[in-house]
């Protein structure tokens, strides 16, 4: 029994994949009022007609209402072949399910809300077609280059907050000592005539009163202080073989009409792939020499645009709805424009998230990174059909 559910698990999961490349479902409402379509003798109810045009109509919503959340550059791109969809619209839409409907014949008001799958590879390829780069000429056409990274995060260094603690004291004393002495001295003399002699004689009294006064005085202060120093973490990135994408990214770069030429042919004196890869294993950004690097080989090679990003991969994961393991990959990309002296960024996607399963760790992570690197590739081309880029 549970290798059953395990096989119709991967079923769905790979079913999802793919569907989710080609086929996306999305909802539409209408409503029409059909009074002035009924006859005086007919019964209060919508007729047949203006259920299929309400139908039709909520159809059409559904297709915009998909573009409407797909981005600007989508939507614009939508406007552009807007007619042509409506024309054919069996062609774009594979089916449509009516998931309700209400009809109030008090107000003679049908309204309807249907489901459609739409066929995204011939919506895709209208885009395409109606962009400036597909109409123009083959000589026409703008060479492009891409440089993509896929990558993990190998090890991460964290480091302990440095403490520093200060203490400080003071103290002051005083001594103050007061003496005092005084003396009294208290003498007397006399003399005395008898029978021809002189007596002579004398008394003397003293005192003496000392004292001393000391007094003392003592104060301590002390003050503590310090600070604490926090370093950030330091990642450093493991990356992967990166030849299944660049077979996509190929694909969808030469199918939106683009010239496209691998950075790997590129590879000059100049412009080292070995310089990308080596600052994407230890940072987010790259160097401003390889950023410098990076232009002086496209502009040698006659390359006006390069497409650059990384796609990073999370730790895996079990799904919980399927039970099989899950991966997510985030994705920044953007185009650079080298043709004059100051490169600039004409296109940017991202940080965007995109996800796979799959039975082991390696098959999902091998499923996100395609779905990334495919729904990349596509954002980038149409932001550029949008700009006009050719």
């Amino acid at each position: 029994m549970q290798i059953v559910k395990f096989i119709l698990a991967l079923l769905v999961a790979s079913w999802s994949i793919h569907a989710g490349a080609q086929v996306h479902q999305s909802r539409g409402n209408y409503s029409l009022n059909y009074k002035e379509h009924i006859g005086t003798f007919d019964k209060r109810e919508a007729p047949s007609a203006i259920k299929q045009k309400a139908r039709q109509e909520a159809t059409f919503k559904a297709i915009e209402a998909y573009y409407a959340q797909a981005g600007q550059s989508e939507s614009a791109n939508f406007n552009a072949i807007r007619s042509a969809v409506m024309a054919d619209v069996e062609r774009y839409v594979l089916d449509a399910v009516v998931i309700s409907e209400n009809d109030d014949p008090k107000d003679y008001q049908y309204s309807v809300v249907v489901r459609v799958s739409l066929n995204m590879a011939n919506l895709r390829n209208a885009v395409q077609g109606n962009a400036a780069v597909s109409k123009a000429a083959e000589g026409e056409k703008s060479a492009l280059s891409f440089v993509f990274v896929s990558r993990m995060v190998d090890s991460i260094k964290s480091y302990d907050d440095r403490v520093f603690k200060r203490s400080d004291s003071s103290a002051d004393d005083s001594l103050t000592v007061q003496k005092k002495n005084m003396v009294r001295e208290k003498t007397s003399e006399g003399e005395s005539f008898k029978g021809g002699s002189i007596n002579t004689f004398g008394s003397a009294t003293g005192e003496t009163d000392a004292s001393a006064r000391v007094s003392a005085k003592s104060s301590v202060s002390s003050e503590t202080g310090g600070s604490t120093v926090k370093r950030s973490s330091e990642s450093a990135w493991r990356l992967f073989p990166s030849a299944n994408l660049n077979q996509v990214f190929v694909s969808e770069f030469s199918q939106a009409g683009y010239d496209v030429i691998e950075a790997a042919m590129v590879d000059s004196g100049k412009f080292k792939m070995a310089d990308v890869e080596s600052d994407y294993k230890s940072g987010n950004d790259l160097q401003p020499i390889t950023l410098r690097a990076i232009a002086a080989g496209m502009r040698e090679a006659e390359i006006p645009y390069i497409a650059l990003g990384t796609l990073d991969v999370g730790w895996a994961e079990k799904d919980p709805q399927t039970g099989l393991m899950r991966v997510s990959v985030t994705v920044n990309a953007k185009v650079w424009d080298v043709s004059k002296a100051i490169p600039r960024t004409r296109v940017a996607v991202g940080p965007v998230s995109y996800a796979g399963v799959g039975p082991t760790e390696d098959e999902a992570r091998g499923s996100a990174l395609r779905s990334a690197a495919t729904s990349t590739a596509q954002e980038l081309s149409s932001r550029m059909a949008t700009m006009g880029i050719r």
